[in-house]
């Protein structure tokens, strides 16, 4: 999953950039749990399922939640 592909489904989460982090991170705001995570922004670069999972976990965000957006 690429980062454009990730931050598509949070948006359909109501999730929401907040702001620029270190380097190539940014940081997102689930807004429903004020939960925040940084998202690395590797362009088309795959992400790896790990850090995708650690980044919905870290959001509050059901895999299955997840799966359907």
């Amino acid at each position: 999953m690429t980062y454009r592909e990730l931050t598509r489904k949070l948006r359909r989460l109501n999730c929401r950039f907040d702001r620029q982090g270190r380097g190539d991170h940014e940081m997102w705001i689930n807004p429903e749990n004020r939960a925040k995570a940084a998202i690395p922004n590797w362009g088309s670069r795959d992400l790896k399922v790990g850090t995708v999972i650690g980044i919905i976990r870290q959001l509050g965000i059901s895999r299955d939640e997840f799966e359907r957006a």
